[in-house]
């Protein structure tokens, strides 16, 4: 079979279109914009197919084609010029005793607020189940680093999910200072 062939591409899109789609989501916050991640990551991986070395290190390729799409499209977007709009609070009044089930929708704002650091591990770590060492290969990156980013992102998802639980000046309803601060959270 031919290197950057269809069949091996839709062999890839059939194993890990899924996955990959819900990564792009996870990322983007927006089905539309993960439908078009996932379009662009199978693209690119079909005319750089003889790139793939390891093929069953597939999936971590494919992740690192995602991930690459979505930063350069965050890049773009920051040097376009945007107008700001009034935030609309859409908080829990008081949260019960037992903490509930997290909606899916509350969960991806929570998600979209992380900066892309924090977000990218947590994704990989606990929806795409990806290791500890696939995850630091994939961002370059430490372990040791990778832990910690994910121990912050953790952190800062709960805060975000349950202000009154867990609060904290820097993450609860903070969002100027979340912009200023060197980590993001």
């Amino acid at each position: 079979m031919a290197v950057g062939s269809p069949r091996n591409v839709q062999e890839l899109v059939s194993l890990y279109y899924e996955s990959l789609y819900r990564y792009a989501y996870r990322l983007s916050g927006s089905a539309a914009d993960a439908d078009d991640l996932t379009q662009e990551s199978f693209c690119k991986a079909q005319t750089q197919f003889k790139t793939l070395r390891d093929p069953e290190r597939a999936k971590s390729w494919l992740f690192s084609i995602c991930r690459n799409l979505y930063l350069h499209r965050l890049r773009s977007e920051r040097q376009r010029p945007t107008v700001p709009l009034d935030a609309v609070s859409e908080l829990p009044e008081d949260l019960p005793d037992e903490l509930p089930a997290v909606d899916s929708q509350k969960l991806q704002a929570a998600l979209d607020e992380l900066p892309e650091l924090f977000r990218t591990p947590l994704i990989l770590f606990y929806f795409e189940e990806f290791s500890y060492r696939d995850i630091a290969e994939q961002m370059d990156l430490p372990i040791g680093t990778v832990m910690s980013r994910l121990a912050r992102a953790k952190a800062g998802l709960r805060q975000r999910l349950y202000p009154e639980m867990f609060p904290d000046s820097h993450a609860a309803g903070h969002n100027a200072e979340v912009g200023r601060a060197t980590d993001g959270l």
